[in-house]
């Protein structure tokens, strides 16, 4: 990608650097910098260590602001979810940051395009390096269209905030009986992209099995299709990861 691009993204993103250099050390991946070594490129690695405090930042203050009546231990819940890596490779998709992100031939050929890892650290070396160009206040503004899209207002005195796998958990205990547990039945696909397919059973019965693009998420999933089966419309889907129950 040329610096020609960058008014582009700087588009798609609404923000507008006074340090170009910044946004473009934030697209650099480590591999792209390693294969261009006599062109000096930093990558993002620096970027995306600070940009991850100030995602925790921002998204704390966001639900603070936003759900004050929640319970710390709920907030804890969202902040999770909004700072994981899945919610993160999905707000870098819907600015199309994977269009724009500078990569190594060998991860270009193996998918990492695709890869929520990369996604997910470029997004953070973009927020580190829109705070480092215009301070936090910008920085937050930038974070907080994507998190109001994706984390709707709810009367939070009437739910419970939960993600799937530990709302199973606590279903099981309170009924008195042993916990769920997880095995993973196979995995399809090549190294650099598998998923998995996970079956959640409690007591060697099973409740449900899903796919999911690593073990954590099948997991999740498998949880989500057996709570389902439980709870019926009482709870609703809020994220991939969490949902809401009515008290």
């Amino acid at each position: 990608m040329s610096e020609i691009a960058l008014p582009q993204l700087e588009k798609e993103i609404g923000y507008h650097f006074k340090r170009k250099n910044l946004l473009l050390q934030a697209l650099t991946h480590s591999s792209y910098a390693y294969e261009n070594q006599q062109e000096e490129k930093e990558d993002n690695e620096v970027l995306e260590f600070l940009g991850d405090s100030v995602v925790g930042l921002a998204v704390a203050d966001f639900f603070c602001s936003t759900y004050p009546d929640l319970s710390e231990g709920e907030l804890s819940k969202l902040k999770s979810t909004a700072a994981s890596t899945l919610s993160l490779s999905q707000f870098a998709k819907k600015i199309k940051l994977d269009r724009y992100v500078l990569l190594g031939k060998g991860e270009e050929k193996s998918g990492g395009r695709k890869k929520r890892t990369i996604l997910a650290g470029a997004f953070e070396a973009l927020m580190g390096a829109i705070y480092l160009d215009g301070g936090f206040e910008e920085a937050k503004s930038f974070l907080l269209e994507l998190l109001e899209t994706s984390f709707k207002k709810i009367e939070s005195k009437k739910f419970f905030i939960h993600n799937y796998k530990s709302a199973l958990q606590e279903y099981f205990q309170k009924a008195n009986l042993p916990p769920p547990a997880y095995r993973i039945i196979t995995s399809l696909g090549p190294d650099h992209r598998k998923s998995f397919i996970v079956e959640v059973y409690s007591e060697n019965e099973p409740l449900a099995k899903a796919k999911g693009y690593s073990k954590k998420n099948a997991e999740q999933r498998a949880a989500q299709k057996a709570l389902k089966s439980l709870l019926g419309k009482k709870m609703r889907a809020l994220t991939l990861e969490t949902f809401i129950l009515k008290k």
